[in-house]
């Protein structure tokens, strides 16, 4: 019965985890609920991950990584990156991947991603490329980046912490770097030989507001001395009750910001967003004058003093979850959201209402000096920008100190967790994090998913549910040896991934795989390092952050991952299937 209820359990987190009706991490949570009410793990064993070292360890991660981003030393490598804009694009590219991957060898390649991603555009923009033709390369770069030390991904740290419990030891700092070169110089080349000629070639509109395809949308509506909207409201007009977006009032000289509660006056000019039909029907209306084909574009916007710029949602932003209504973006910052970009959709019906996610694009308009507000804002990218505050002594103090932990632990004269532990106190003591940013700095859903996870390890193996399912992938692929069952563990990971993160996949499928590799009587730690390295290089679809941060920038759909990405992803699972039993015995 245990067994049955563990794998019924794994079977529900597996479909939740797919639907996202619920977050992960809630998910989680209920997961251990369960296995607690049923008596399956006790309150220790349940909550045991939560202190385990990997949680330490990755929280560490996250404080460094941001005190990098705050520090400016990433906008460093933006800089020097648009100084290598006359490249040719084959050696632009190779420069970038090479960059990118050495960067998230030590950094979490999500924030990598996250912080090149504007500066990347603005050299396809100077070059008068696509941006789909850098950013995907960019992506995968800094994925594969991560499979070279046990801090490139959260899957390794998340393997790493597994494996100390099943008493096989840590991975080594540096243990994955062989094959993670090998990796990351395949992928490399996969990219520049083949994957170039794969990506789309998408042309991006110099005209943003044609680009979201607003021109149609967009109206000037003049109100006249007869107007019955005189006096009104903004909410209880005609415009607000017909589902108008108020995106400015020009009063006079003013450029008034709209708030539901401002008076209407004869004389205002009032830019309005809607639907086609609306516009028609407001025709009828008395008092008001409409200007037919209002154009909206960049040299308008600056003839006024006023700038259109694309935010791209970045992962540790406060937009993150948050209804586009509550961000009081007029109120706080003088910019109007006119438009969103998801994943190639063009949202531009009741966007007020949509809740933002991880690389999702805003287009906003605003005046120029209430822009710049938001371009000081550090967890805040504009697309095609580099930040100026790049290259400080505090990031190379950061950078030091980072070193000087890696070098510590390596040569083993202290824990990595305790290493990091005292590197992450350095980075907040010298100024470079100021200590109100450090919670917000770490990746709390995934600290919870990873302890989570592997309590259900723990109950997989505690009531034998581990071992039927290892049995029932032995009586199918036993006949094919050691490497058959290797490489059917390590498929099995690389589709888990798809509906999964990809440290939640491996966890699911380790416990399963050390004890397949014990019933065969072959080396469980070879079996660990390649599920950790399969699920770093998942790359068939945009379903990983770093990924999702570029399927908007790039106007990419989601084929376009699945033909460049997919035989890449076959070609490195080949790679860890020959390397890693060569590497660690089988």
């Amino acid at each position: 019965m245990e067994i049955a209820v563990v794998i019924g359990l794994l079977a529900t987190a597996v479909i939740l985890f797919a639907r996202e009706t619920l977050p992960v991490d809630i998910v989680t949570c209920l997961m251990l609920v369960a296995l607690m009410a049923t008596g399956i793990l006790t309150s220790d064993e349940a909550f045991a991950g939560f202190g385990s070292e990997v949680i330490v360890l990755l929280a560490c991660v996250f404080i460094i990584s941001a005190a990098l981003r705050e520090t400016g030393t990433v906008d460093w490598l933006g800089v020097k990156l648009n100084g290598l804009a006359t490249m040719g694009l084959g050696q632009f590219t190779a420069v970038l991947m090479t960059g990118v991957s050495g960067l998230s060898a030590f950094m979490n390649n999500t924030t990598v991603t996250a912080l090149l991603v504007p500066p990347v555009v603005g050299v396809a923009r100077s070059r008068k490329v696509s941006a789909s033709l850098l950013l995907m390369p960019l992506a995968f770069a800094s994925i594969l980046g991560g499979t070279c030390t046990v801090i490139g991904t959260s899957t390794n740290v998340a393997v790493s912490g597994y494996m100390t419990s099943a008493q096989l030891g840590p991975i080594g700092f540096f243990e994955l770097t062989p094959v993670g070169l090998v990796i990351v110089g395949v992928g490399t080349a996969y990219m520049l030989i083949f994957g170039r000629r794969l990506l789309p070639d998408i042309q991006d509109s110099s005209d943003l507001a044609e680009a979201y395809l607003l021109r149609e949308y967009l109206s000037e509506i003049v109100v006249l001395p007869t107007s019955p909207m005189v006096g009104q409201t903004l909410r209880d007009s005609d415009l607000g009750l017909m589902g108008f977006r108020v995106l400015q009032i020009h009063r006079g000289t003013s450029h008034l910001t709209p708030s539901p509660e401002r008076k209407i006056q004869v004389g205002d000019v009032i830019l309005v967003n809607g639907k086609v039909e609306s516009l028609v029907k407001v025709r009828a209306i008395e008092g008001i004058e409409i200007r037919a084909d209002f154009q909206l574009s960049r040299e308008a916007v600056k003839s006024r003093d006023h700038e259109m710029v694309e935010l791209l949602v970045t992962p540790g932003s406060e937009f993150l979850g948050r209804p586009i209504r509550n961000l009081e973006l007029p109120a706080i910052h003088g910019v109007t959201v006119l438009a969103v970009n998801r994943q190639g959709r063009r949202l531009r019906e009741q966007i007020k209402d949509v809740t933002l996610a991880t690389g999702d694009i805003l287009l906003v308009d605003g005046p120029s000096e209430r822009v710049e507000t938001l371009r000081n804002r550090p967890d805040i990218a504009i697309l095609g920008e580099v930040r100026s505050q790049a290259g400080s002594r505090l990031g190379l103090l950061v950078l030091a100190i980072l070193l000087a932990a890696v070098g510590i632990s390596s040569l083993g004269w202290v824990p990595l967790s305790m290493a990091m532990l005292a590197a992450a106190l350095a980075v907040v003591l010298v100024g470079a994090l100021p200590a109100g940013k450090v919670y917000q700095a770490i990746e709390w859903r995934l600290l919870v998913l990873i302890a989570g996870m592997t309590a259900f390890g723990t109950a997989m193996e505690k009531t034998g549910a581990a071992n039927v399912l290892a049995g029932f992938v032995l009586d199918t692929l036993g006949a094919l040896g050691p490497v058959g069952v290797l490489a059917g563990f390590v498929v099995l990971t690389v589709i888990l991934t798809q509906p999964m993160s990809n440290a939640a996949a491996a966890l699911v499928v380790l416990p399963i795989a050390i004890q397949a590799a014990n019933q065969l009587g072959a080396n469980p730690r070879t079996f660990a390092i390649a599920i950790a390295l399969a699920a770093s290089v998942s790359l068939i679809a945009p379903f990983e952050p770093s990924n999702l941060l570029v399927y908007s920038a790039g106007k990419y759909r989601f084929i376009d991952f699945v033909k460049v990405g997919g035989p890449l992803t076959l070609l490195l699972l080949t790679i860890i299937l020959v390397l890693v039993p060569i590497w660690w015995p089988i």
